[in-house]
């Protein structure tokens, strides 16, 4: 179970860096590809993680488990998908009256991003919960959960930015992310709760 827990956290780092530089791609036909543009996506991942982290302590402490932790990778998954379809008519009716490169970008990336990245944000603390047993311990498991999850980061803004993105197209990618989250969701979800 360990294990696993420390896998999700993994794929949980590597979806919100993927989607975040997906970010860009969905947003520069409409707004460029600035400093301004950039500064919006940052923004909109760093609040919604934020309250994303907010939130996981909040359900940790309630019953945690394996299968409710299964449940946000499911629901992250949910949340995503709907950018296969929508993504382009939101970022058309944003631009349609607002075309600023700041606040259009900003407006068009809190729409697209805030619901799926907070959701994901509930990964790691409820990682940190399931895991530590004793407050003894509690700060080298987080340490460990965040060292797992930000590696996991990393190699999914390599992967997305060196890779996928010259690969595969947008919504492909899209759909192979929840796919992801969907299939480990599963897998959690499966997993014996005594091991």
């Amino acid at each position: 179970m360990t294990a696993l827990i420390y896998v999700l956290a993994f794929i949980g780092g590597f979806v919100i860096m993927s989607l975040e530089l997906l970010g860009g791609r969905l947003l520069a036909p409409y707004f460029g590809n600035s400093i301004y543009v950039w500064g919006s996506i940052i923004t909109v991942f760093m609040l919604s993680l934020s309250f994303g982290y907010l939130l996981g302590g909040r359900a940790s402490l309630s019953h945690p488990s394996i299968r409710r932790f299964a449940i946000i990778f499911l629901a992250g998954a949910c949340c995503m998908l709907p950018l296969v379809y929508f993504a382009e008519d939101i970022m058309n009716w944003v631009f349609s009256f607002l075309d600023d490169p700041r606040y259009g970008s900003l407006l068009a990336a809190a729409l697209l991003f805030v619901v799926p990245t907070v959701v994901l944000g509930m990964i790691s603390p409820y990682s940190v919960r399931l895991l530590v047993r004793t407050t003894e311990e509690s700060g080298n498991v987080a340490g460990r959960l965040y060292f797992v999850s930000t590696l996991g980061s990393a190699l999914g803004t390599l992967g997305t930015s060196f890779y996928f993105v010259l690969w595969l197209e947008m919504n492909t990618i899209l759909i192979l992310l929840g796919g992801l989250l969907i299939l480990f969701g599963a897998l959690a979800w499966l997993a014996p709760r005594d091991a």
